[in-house]
């Protein structure tokens, strides 16, 4: 059974950076595509960010471009995001999700689904 455990969330202020991580377990990593996706209180789930199995080609929500990277170490079976310039509105709860032979915005393609990693940005 795959699980995803993320870590490194926190309080930071605006324009201040952060880097969140998800470590997998029970999973063949290499074929899976990755996501992080984040929820604020009250709103719906929202894309960040994804990136493919093999290639490591790479996709963001317009938000977040030019801010946000996210990377993956296969070795390592983890994915990172790694956030600049961080804005009040970049505060929520951030999940990575993991995906079999799909990379995407989709949440519904999502298989596995880690616990959640709060990310807060004070002004």
């Amino acid at each position: 059974q795959g699980q995803l455990v993320e870590s490194g969330g926190g309080l930071v202020q605006a324009g201040g950076s952060l880097r969140v991580s998800c470590a997998a377990s029970g999973l063949t990593f290499s074929i899976y595509g990755l996501g992080w996706f984040r929820q604020a209180p009250g709103k719906e789930r929202e894309f960040v960010a994804a990136i493919t199995a093999s290639s490591g080609r790479t996709y963001y929500v317009d938000s977040v471009k030019g801010r946000f990277t996210i990377s993956r170490d296969n070795a390592k079976n983890t994915v990172y995001l790694q956030m600049a310039s961080l804005k009040p509105e970049d505060t929520a709860v951030y999940y990575c999700a993991a995906a079999p032979y799909y990379t995407g915005d989709d949440h519904r393609r999502y298989t596995y689904w880690g616990q959640g990693t709060q990310v807060q940005v004070t002004v």
